[in-house]
């Protein structure tokens, strides 16, 4: 295994809450209207810090898309997904993006985001973007 190479981001950063490793800019932030299993989850144009699981199709509530998890570098945990590729025609804005989900991230103030008891429970995806 090689030396892991880090990228430190400035400016308002969401970092991964167990290792605070730097993972996407407040700038990069595409869409605020998707949601997960724990709450709410954020669209990035870009991320950094991550690797990816296996590409697999998931049917979402926008519909089919083939998606990879992405992990933090830092400690492994998962912290989001990365669209690969949309099945459906209006959803191909989202290909070659990624989705950071809130519980597993830290705001650019330090915040962590609790799942709340009204949190969705189904397909993560945008309800509307």
């Amino acid at each position: 295994m090689g030396r892991l190479f880090v990228v430190n981001l400035e400016g308002k950063v969401y970092s991964c809450k167990h290792c605070r490793t730097h993972l996407a800019l407040c700038e990069d932030i595409v869409s605020k209207s998707f949601h997960c299993r724990h709450g709410k989850a954020y669209l990035f144009s870009k991320v950094v810090n991550v690797s990816s699981g296996e590409k697999e199709d998931r049917l979402m509530m926008t519909g089919l898309h083939t998606v990879a998890d992405i992990f933090c570098v830092g400690c492994g945990s998962i912290v989001g997904w990365k669209y690969e590729f949309a099945h459906e025609k209006n959803q191909k804005y989202k290909e070659g993006k990624s989705v950071l989900e809130r519980f597993k991230v830290s705001g650019p103030d330090g915040s962590n985001y609790w799942v709340s008891h009204e949190a969705h429970i189904g397909g993560s995806d945008a309800d509307d973007v």
